[in-house]
């Protein structure tokens, strides 16, 4: 729709004045115009007007693939509820963990001339381009999920999760848990995505900063289940001695869990091996409820609402309150998740 280039030097000023106080496969036909690259999953709304009559908000949504993991296909349904015809929006959705392919079909976004882009990023950098080219075009850019590494001028807004915060809170709670000595297998997920950055981060500064802090393994898996499997099971293999397994999401934990259980090696709460794993997964936090598993980070997929919210107001010439917006969020281990903690924070 057109009413961005009307909108778009009273937004402007709008957003200068107030956010200096801010803190911190293809299953449909794309958008017309478009050609996005191969290998990615991409759907587009009609034109038909929501009901009551005026033009639908076009939206192109760029997201990771929703088999990455559980978290990522509650965080895709979510924007697919919420960025419908009734709700007053023309979207198209792209899925791809290939951050190349993302920013190629952004480009492609901001050329068809949506009102507005929103990027759940596959890697935090390559951004540049797309985000000059938006501003110019008069796209409005809100990040979901993941940040990248551009100026918070380039987007309206960002409701994410606080990953560095996160590992910070997961390996404080391993920190507490008194060993006398740390031997860890680190399964990493995407290399050099916002997640990976953030969980990673902080295991990497205490296995630096404390002596009895030592890494067996420290190797991605990319968020898949069957590769943490196999590279716990290669650990096993060598003989090598380890009593935590940190890993970076829920299914590569599960994956881990089963290689363990494979070779009869005990885990959670009254077992010889420490199991942490993050994101939202309900069968996740039975299994720390259960004492399977010791410590889930959650991360929080439901943030479509709030994106929302930040559209219609930025539409309205209203800026949003905050620049970016962290979703609530914290750790749960084992000695004191309850199922209420379950049925209110699974997914």
């Amino acid at each position: 729709m057109k009413m961005k280039k009307v909108l778009g030097l009273a937004l402007t000023a709008a957003l200068a004045l107030s956010l200096a106080a801010c803190g911190g496969g293809g299953d449909k036909t794309p958008s017309a115009g478009s050609n996005p690259p191969a290998g990615g999953n991409t759907s587009a709304g009609t034109s038909t007007p929501p009901a009551g009559g005026g033009e639908l908000i076009t939206v192109g949504v760029i997201n990771n693939d929703p088999n990455e993991s559980g978290y990522r296909t509650a965080n895709d349904a979510a924007m697919r509820a919420t960025f419908t015809e009734e709700n007053g929006y023309k979207a198209t959705f792209y899925n791809n963990n290939d951050a190349a392919q993302q920013i190629a079909t952004a480009q492609q976004m901001v050329q068809d001339e949506v009102d507005f882009l929103l990027l759940s990023p596959a890697s935090t950098t390559g951004w540049d381009t797309v985000l000059k080219d938006a501003k110019a075009a008069g796209t409005q850019v809100i990040l979901f999920d993941r940040m990248l590494e551009a100026d918070e001028s380039m987007y309206a807004a960002a409701v994410v999760s606080d990953m560095p915060a996160e590992g910070k809170t997961a390996v404080d709670w391993l920190a507490s848990q008194g060993l006398s000595e740390y031997n860890i297998i680190h399964i990493q997920g995407h290399m050099g995505s916002d997640a990976q950055l953030g969980r990673t981060g902080a295991l990497d500064e205490k296995v630096a900063a404390e002596a009895s802090w030592n890494y067996v393994a420290q190797q991605t898996a990319d968020w898949d289940e069957a590769t943490a499997r196999t590279i716990v099971q290669s650990v096993i293999d060598s003989g090598k001695s380890f009593n935590v397994i940190y890993a970076e999401n829920n299914g590569m934990a599960r994956g881990a869990v089963a290689a363990l259980d494979a070779n009869g090696i005990t885990h959670g709460k009254d077992g010889d091996v420490i199991v942490m794993g993050f994101d939202s997964d309900k069968w996740a936090f039975e299994a720390v409820l259960e004492g399977s598993w010791n410590y889930m980070g959650l991360c929080n997929p439901l943030q479509a609402d709030t994106v929302d919210t930040i559209i219609k107001d930025l539409m309205a010439g209203k800026a949003p309150a905050q620049k970016i917006i962290y979703t609530p969020e914290q750790g749960f281990d084992c000695a004191t998740l309850t199922q209420a903690d379950v049925d209110k924070y699974g997914t």
